[in-house]
């Protein structure tokens, strides 16, 4: 059963606890904040597995890199969803888009307003809440306000725009010069508007201070720093990496150029695939075959890396914050990425897919009753966030979430136990199934895709088709839903309403 009435969001903090169907959660308040810890959740945006801690080389994240060795590292971790939108619907929820039909740019608040997601269920279990930056879906009207004593904004703007947590749309952030930098652009007839896709460029160093990233930042670690009596949990979300790839010019200098090892591309990569996918990514593929003509690849890479190290760095001053207010000692830090990136692999660039590329992110988890230095080898999903901190901080749960806590593994990293974890795809009976040796594809029309992921880590190899590898694919189907939910509301059929520093959606008429 679908709820359909409006439920206003403003940046008061309202508590819900009610049914909405079968995905309904109910939460105890619970009364012990002195012995909780503080939790810290650095997000970041379209960071795929090139970082330090997963074995990659060629970033400079010398900030993640102390927090991996400070903790635990999931390195076969993998995101819930193959974009922005559902993942951190997932996220947030603890609920699969295949438990809500929230597959794609569905508002999983008009449909299920009764969720108590992640930060209703702290601020119920005695957490001051806050919040900062891209955490939900960053278009208008998509920010659940609901559970936060706080969240920040850096303008009236913002708020007037429905909590569009963009940046690019609005008139108060640098840009490169010249706008746009990038050759797809100058050298073609596209013009520049706003959050440009294959766009990147430095932005001079004095103006980093007005980055919408470092303005998050900074706010973060003034809560922080702030004396309270009650335990606190504070997400801050970073724009960075996504794309426009802007960063100060000094992380554009921390690499060069001619020196940048690109992935490894394979010419017919996409002749084994289904033909419906193959037509679609074939006709993705010309903007990577623009950006050869260009001779721009490297410097594509290279905006993508300048990207990363400039929020590696913000995650530096969210660090020293920390150890300056003294509260380090009773404080977990976990560090997230919505999903990963495509850079040219399988010809494209972006995500949105079922493969390695766009699910394979960072996942790493440091601080009070976590074991240091520790890489958990065994697959997991983001999924697992909210059933892992509610068996940490005690935030008590009825109904079941679809992820499953990883606690035990934190405390005691031997303890991890291999399992197969899903990807749902943008559409209903569509989704990945993956573990440590394989990566199974089933799409809504039935076609498949299978990788051998240990021997052939590029997914070069579609081995769906082979009668012996039917006995695999029998095995990982039966991790997959038995039942996918229908669809969500369809976006387009609602309207967004805005009333004050608040908004909600309602049916068009």
């Amino acid at each position: 059963m679908r709820i359909l009435n409006k439920t206003r969001l403003t940046s008061s903090p309202i508590i819900i606890i009610g049914m909405a169907g079968a995905v309904s959660l109910l939460y105890s308040f619970c009364t012990k904040p002195k012995s909780k810890p503080n939790v810290i959740m650095f997000v970041t945006d379209d960071l795929n597995d090139w970082v330090g801690p997963l074995g990659y080389k060629q970033t400079i994240t010398p900030n993640l890199d102390k927090l991996s060795r400070e903790g635990v590292t999931f390195s076969n971790a993998h995101a819930p969803g193959v974009y922005s939108a559902p993942s951190r619907t997932a996220i947030w929820t603890g609920l699969h888009a295949s438990t809500t039909g929230c597959y794609g740019d569905h508002v999983f608040h008009y449909d299920y307003p009764d969720i108590v997601t992640l930060q209703m269920a702290f601020q119920q279990a005695g957490y001051n809440t806050y919040g900062a930056g891209k955490l939900y879906h960053h278009r208008s009207g998509y920010l659940d306000l609901r559970g936060w004593n706080e969240y920040y904004s850096r303008s009236q703007q913002v708020k007037d725009m429905a909590w569009e947590m963009n940046g690019y749309h609005m008139n108060d952030v640098p840009l490169p010069d010249p706008y746009p930098y990038s050759p797809y652009y100058t050298e073609t007839d596209r013009e520049g508007s706003s959050a440009l896709h294959l766009e990147w460029g430095p932005i001079a160093n004095e103006q980093e201070k007005d980055m919408v990233d470092t303005k998050r930042t900074k706010w973060a670690c003034e809560i922080i720093q702030k004396e309270q009596e009650e335990p606190f949990f504070l997400a801050v979300g970073m724009y960075s990496p996504h794309y426009p790839n802007y960063a100060p010019q000094k992380y554009f200098d921390l690499y060069n150029r001619d020196s940048i090892q690109l992935p490894a591309y394979k010419e017919d990569d996409l002749d084994d695939l289904p033909e419906a996918i193959r037509k679609q990514m074939l006709g993705r593929s010309k903007q990577h075959q623009e950006l050869e003509k260009y001779g721009a690849l490297k410097d594509a890479v290279q905006g993508y890396l300048a990207a990363i190290s400039y929020a590696d760095s913000n995650l530096g001053l969210v660090l020293e914050s920390l150890e300056r207010s003294g509260k380090k000692d009773n404080t977990i830090i976990i560090f997230w990425s919505d999903q990963g990136f495509h850079h040219g692999e399988k010809g494209h660039w972006g995500k949105h897919t079922l493969w390695e590329r766009t699910s394979h992110v960072p996942f790493i988890w440091a601080g009070k009753g976590i074991a240091k230095n520790q890489k958990v080898g065994t697959t997991v999903s983001l999924i697992d966030i909210y059933p892992t901190l509610a068996e940490i901080c005690d935030l008590t749960t009825v109904d079941l979430l679809d992820g499953v806590s990883l606690a035990s593994a934190l405390k005691n990293p031997s303890m991890a136990k291999e399992r197969n974890v899903l990807l749902p795809y943008i559409e209903e009976n569509a989704y990945s199934i993956i573990n440590m040796n394989w990566r199974y594809i089933h799409y809504a029309d039935s076609t498949e895709e299978l990788y051998n992921v240990k021997e052939d880590p590029n997914e070069w190899n579609n081995l769906a088709e082979h009668d012996k590898y039917r006995p695999i694919i029998h095995e990982l189907q039966q991790s997959a839903p038995i039942i996918f939910a229908p669809e969500a509301t369809d976006r387009k059929s609602l309207s967004l309403v805005i009333e004050g520093d608040g908004f909600y959606w309602k049916k068009k008429e």
